[in-house]
């Protein structure tokens, strides 16, 4: 935990150094514009992009793959990539992953289909936590990513 927030105070710090004059070059991305919520999917700012947590939903906002952790890693994956995809990037650019599972022993599971986005090459500085449960109580997961654009 302390190396993320490491990690996210220098790019915060990256970001300050290029002067408020970057404040104009925030933008917001959303995978739906049905959804009200109270956050942003994604945010764009600068050279780096910080996507929320993602959950296990299809546009609709339907859980998928109740009970079936690689069938939600793959669909939280999706969604990250298609966030990914407005911003002009691809996963060899996520520098960081935050993932939360309601159970540890799913890290198994979730093990291939990041191996699928991330091949070793590109591996992404990670954090894997359990927690207790999630805002949607099917999801097993949320993930969120950080990338740099630069």
């Amino acid at each position: 935990l302390k190396c993320s927030l490491l990690l996210n105070f220098y790019f915060l710090c990256l970001y300050l150094q290029k002067g408020c004059a970057a404040m104009s070059k925030i933008r917001r991305l959303n995978l739906s514009a049905n959804v009200s919520k109270l956050y942003s999917d994604a945010v764009l700012f600068g050279d780096c992009l910080s996507i929320s947590g993602m959950l296990p939903v299809d546009e609709q906002g339907n859980i998928v793959g109740k009970g079936d952790a690689a069938a939600q890693a793959e669909q939280v994956f999706r969604n990250i990539g298609r966030l990914l995809k407005e911003a002009g990037a691809d996963f060899s650019q996520v520098v960081k992953l935050n993932i939360y599972l309601t159970n540890i022993d799913d890290r198994t599971a979730i093990r291939p289909v990041r191996e699928k986005y991330f091949p070793p090459e590109t591996l992404p500085a990670c954090t894997l936590l359990e927690i207790s449960r999630l805002a949607q109580p099917d999801a097993l997961m949320e993930i969120e990513a950080l990338v740099y654009l630069g």
